[in-house]
């Protein structure tokens, strides 16, 4: 399945590389580098490649500038902050997640809580963690993450 997915990931550049953005229709024109950089980001994460994930996450979650799209940085963000847990790196993963938590508060998508609802999952492995515990207590100031910490209605 990786070979396949790394097939799929090259095709992507080799067309996103041959588009012609001026003749986009609307529905595309929004994807760019930064939405190119996100897909791959998703695709590293879920095949548990942490570290390419995080460089291809931060890529697009980087060129969050305010003026792009908030949903799109949100997501973005929230795989850098998986990707950073899954790499080891606790104290970034945490940042970056409390980062996205601000971000979340400002747009409207179910999504977001389920991201939130994986990374809290993640964050079991290392509940111990001192860094973990003060990302909880930090966190719990956040609307958005005390929504996503109820039990999820959908998997009972």
């Amino acid at each position: 399945m990786p070979g396949g997915c790394d097939r799929a990931l090259a095709e992507a550049v080799r067309e996103f590389e041959r588009r012609r953005p001026e003749e986009d229709p609307d529905w595309i024109r929004y994807f760019d580098e930064a939405e190119l950089a996100a897909e791959f980001g998703h695709c590293l994460r879920d095949l548990g490649r942490a570290v390419d994930a995080a460089q291809y996450a931060s890529r697009s979650a980087g060129a969050a500038d305010g003026t792009g799209f908030a949903r799109s940085d949100f997501f973005a963000t929230m795989v850098l902050a998986d990707a950073h847990l899954a790499a080891g790196d606790l104290e970034q993963g945490c940042a970056t997640a409390l980062r996205a938590l601000t971000a979340g508060e400002l747009i409207r998508s179910g999504r977001r809580v389920h991201y939130l609802r994986e990374f809290r999952q993640h964050l079991t492995r290392a509940a111990d963690a001192t860094v973990v515990t003060d990302f909880h207590e930090q966190a719990r100031s956040s609307r958005l993450w005390l929504i996503a910490s109820r039990p999820d209605k959908a998997a009972s």
